[in-house]
């Protein structure tokens, strides 16, 4: 599930300023977070109109990132999208992006900060456990990720702040590196972490051509 969390309002409204604007939410990761879902849009849409900004309509999308499905949707709300100067999209970055591209004329605002991919640890909590970094490492850490839960991101072992299983960014925080070290030894791999572990790869991403489209 990618987590993201909703701007303030205020750093909206001074993009908008006496403009007109049509409200985007998304009904999955978003409405999940409680920053792009239909409760969250209504309220927005109430804050604007408060603040004297003319909001020509709002939809809630499923989700805002299906591009195909997003085309079909929108045919009930054209007139309000053309009559507004914006766009405000309360999705990932994803969605934002998709909605750019069927209304490239338009002016397109991110009413979030899109932050990592969480798993639900409890309910309505979620943890980082992925970076979409682009090349996977855990095979080499049992599953681990140094790079998502580490906010040093060390590749070869704790940094020397660590102490006591704890991170020395974050003494709430438990220290990766234990986890792993303590997962080498019960798995009888410990030998393992003699292995250097280069430098990450982060443009990974050049392997791909622009554009390129998969089909899942």
């Amino acid at each position: 599930m990618i987590i993201s969390e909703q701007k303030p309002f205020e750093s909206m409204l001074k993009i908008i300023q006496n403009g007109s604007v049509f409200i985007i939410g998304c009904n999955e990761c978003a409405a999940l977070c409680h920053v792009g879902g239909e409760p969250e849009v209504l309220e927005l849409k109430n804050q604007f109109i408060e603040s004297h900004i003319n909001v020509t309509g709002w939809i809630v999308l499923d989700p805002a990132c299906h591009l195909l499905n997003n085309k079909r949707l929108f045919k009930s709300v054209n007139k309000e999208i053309d009559d507004a100067d914006h766009l405000l999209v309360l999705s990932c970055g994803n969605g934002v992006q998709v909605i750019e591209e069927l209304y490239p004329q338009k002016h397109i605002i991110s009413g979030t900060n899109t932050l990592f991919v969480g798993a639900e640890i409890q309910r309505g909590i979620f943890e980082r456990q992925c970076n979409l970094c682009g090349s996977c490492i855990v095979d080499d850490f049992e599953g681990l990720c140094p790079i998502s839960h580490c906010p040093k991101q060390m590749l070869n072992g704790p940094c020397g702040g660590s102490m006591d299983g704890k991170c020395e960014i974050n003494k709430d925080f438990n220290c990766i590196w234990d986890k792993i070290i303590h997962k080498k030894i019960k798995m009888k791999k410990i030998d393992s972490l003699t292995k250097i572990i280069p430098p990450k790869d982060w443009t990974s991403y050049k392997k791909y051509q622009w554009r390129d489209q998969y089909k899942l």
